[in-house]
């Protein structure tokens, strides 16, 4: 059985909430009437396994309804975004018989909404590495010291993925990756105050000595890249359901787009804008650049199924990409936000100077579309993952 995005969010739903994210982002408030629509919707088990109790949905149908949602309220999107990634993790280890992640997709059945703390300043190895400190408490557990920041969600999550860093030179696997839940010990500053992307609340997180539970350890991992089946299911899902969000904010540009060129009159050519050349041109381009993203976004995200579920990849279908599978899911980000972004940029070209006013639903796709310039993979990550693949590491033929 699929899940189909129009069924699932039918548009009276949605422009409920277009009407409200327009307050959202005037007010710089969390969207807790979208959260409690979606809850009834089942949107947090989503990505639960039917054999479960879950709605089943693949990853490729959670993609498409990122896509629908985000063009009624992106920042609600991207929000949402995070429990799904970790929903989409803990599914793709389920899959590969990793029983880790499994209490997170119990977390998601009972309701419990998941966010994602990884981010960490200064930190551009990501997922990858920690500057978390994660300390034995001596009962097979860990207490975590340090800072995460971007952490969507922020004021309404029950449970926060994180990871640390194990103090020492001699440790095997010294990043530990968990769930944790809200005490004490974990502070939420109130300092989201961004100019896009603004409902999200994408607070900043510190944690005093946050206990990480035995139960609650996901896994343990090396330093770098690697093919844990759950750090590979965060790196994809959170790509490609970035890409996703993105290009369905985009796709209501040019929707927008197309309104305004419609109804809009030259008062000295005395023509609609929808036969001025300029604007068709411009149009058509926006089109063109996320028809592309989405053929991208479907295909990577098919692929990622097909690993997971373990569908035969010897034909022309699905693909297994091997040692570029990180590289496939960082340019598909950052092909299909900048695409978004020269997307968005065009409809403002070609819609006149009416959609400079903060009245304008255009004119805040404009600032929450430039939030994918921040998300990792960002466009020096890529560009520098691309260049190792092709040329080495900087000098390495020097042996230095």
């Amino acid at each position: 059985m699929t899940v189909d995005a129009a069924a699932l969010l039918p548009d009276p739903l949605l422009r409920g909430f277009r009407e409200r994210a327009a307050v959202h982002d005037r007010e710089n408030t969390f969207p807790r009437d979208d959260l409690e629509d979606l809850r009834e919707l089942g949107y947090l088990r989503l990505l639960v396994p039917r054999e479960l109790g879950g709605i089943g949905a693949s990853l490729l149908e959670a993609s498409r309804i990122q896509r629908r949602l985000a063009g009624a309220a992106p920042a609600t999107a991207l929000a949402m975004n995070m429990h799904l990634v970790i929903t989409g993790a803990a599914l793709h280890a389920h899959r590969l018989g990793a029983e880790g992640a499994d209490p997170l997709l119990e977390h998601a059945l009972a309701g419990r909404l998941l966010a994602f703390g990884i981010s960490e300043p200064g930190n551009e190895a990501m997922l990858f590495d920690s500057q978390t400190v994660a300390r034995s408490d001596g009962q097979g557990g860990y207490l975590l010291e340090g800072t995460k920041i971007f952490t969507s969600l922020a004021p309404v999550w029950d449970r926060l993925v994180v990871h640390g860093r194990i103090p020492g030179d001699d440790v095997d696997l010294p990043l530990v990756l968990g769930s944790i839940e809200r005490t004490d010990a974990v502070e939420t500053l109130e300092d989201w105050d961004t100019h896009g992307m603004r409902a999200t609340q994408s607070r900043t997180t510190r944690l005093h000595g946050a206990r990480l539970a035995p139960e609650d350890v996901i896994d343990r991992t090396p330093v770098g890249p690697n093919t844990d089946p759950f750090v590979v299911g965060i790196f994809g899902s959170f790509e490609l359901l970035l890409a996703s969000v993105y290009t369905g904010l985009a796709e209501r540009a040019v929707e927008l787009g197309t309104q305004i060129a419609s109804r809009r009159r030259s008062a000295t050519r005395g023509i609609v804008l929808a036969e001025d050349p300029d604007v068709r041109r411009r149009l058509a381009g926006a089109a063109i650049a996320l028809d592309g993203s989405v053929l991208q976004i479907e295909k990577l995200v098919a692929d990622l199924d097909a690993l997971g579920t373990g569908t035969d990849t010897g034909g022309p279908g699905t693909v297994d990409h091997g040692t570029r599978w990180f590289l496939q899911l960082s340019g598909v980000k950052h092909r299909a936000t900048e695409a978004a972004i020269g997307a968005v940029d065009q409809v403002l070209r070609a819609s006149g100077g009416a959609h400079f006013s903060r009245t304008s639903e255009l004119e805040r796709l404009s600032r929450d579309v430039r939030a994918g310039l921040y998300h990792p993979s960002d466009d020096e990550s890529v560009h520098g993952s691309y260049a190792r693949a092709l040329l080495g590491e900087i000098g390495a033929e020097r042996g230095e």
